[in-house]
């Protein structure tokens, strides 16, 4: 039970809003000296860990790419893309991305998006786009509003999309518990066949709340727009 000493460390580290990386590390040096490893056999630990998850490294490659894309013009380019499609809403373009993202999550492409791969530098300034030619330039608390339901479109449709690929490993792993535990025959085709109809609701939901979004700014902005006519009349009259 001392071990678990570790798992305190942890707790500490993140309440603390230390380094996440850093916390771990010394997370596992410490749960590996209380279960009496020598320094090789923790360094070995680690090396093994590694080299079996090596495929969570990815995005250290992909984020220098976005970076220079970016450099390059990379969010110009979104903005006057969307700026050509007239009629395509901010809340219609994130809600048709939640569609795409589920869709691709079910078929097992978790990877083609993301926060760092797709949301910010394509998907975000789209919407901000959409916004800005309907609106003109936009406050920054209604930018990261529209930031906000971006990110909220990749990960909804990625959660409840990915659990009707029966090869994810949230759907192994529920169906490898069970099996153990409880000696029954449950099959990963049965678990994904269930969570379409929660997908289902779950595009339903949240793609309404998407297309809310248009007419919440709408009126938020009016609002934004009628009191800054007034204070700027009450200016005018001051100065007269």
């Amino acid at each position: 039970m001392i071990v678990l000493l570790g798992v305190l460390v942890v707790v500490l580290g993140f309440a603390t809003r230390r380094n996440p990386l850093l916390v771990v590390g010394v997370a596992g040096i410490v749960t590996g000296l209380l279960a009496k490893l020598s320094p090789q056999e923790i360094l070995a630990a680690f090396g093994n860990g590694f080299a079996s998850s090596r495929s969570v490294t990815i995005f250290v490659i992909t984020l220098p790419v976005i970076g220079l894309l970016e450099r390059n013009g990379l969010q110009e380019q979104a903005r006057t893309l969307i700026g050509r499609l007239g009629k395509l809403t901010t809340g219609r373009f994130l809600a048709l991305y939640l569609a795409l993202r589920q869709l691709t999550a079910a078929l097992g492409l978790t990877s083609i998006g993301g926060p760092a791969q797709s949301v910010r530098p394509m998907v975000a300034p789209m919407a901000e786009g959409a916004a800005e030619r309907r609106h003109g330039p936009l406050p920054d608390r209604i930018r990261e509003r529209v930031r906000s339901y971006s990110a909220s479109a990749d990960t909804v449709g990625l959660f409840f999309g990915e659990d009707c690929f029966l090869a994810i490993g949230s759907i192994l792993l529920i169906t490898g518990f069970v099996n153990t535990t409880y000696h029954t025959h449950l099959e990963p085709l049965q678990l994904a066949l269930w969570a379409i109809p929660t997908a289902v609701c779950a595009f339903l939901i949240h793609g309404f709340r998407l297309l809310r979004l248009d007419r919440s700014l709408d009126h938020e902005l009016a609002a934004q727009g009628g009191r800054s006519a007034a204070e700027g009349s009450r200016t005018a009259e001051e100065a007269k």
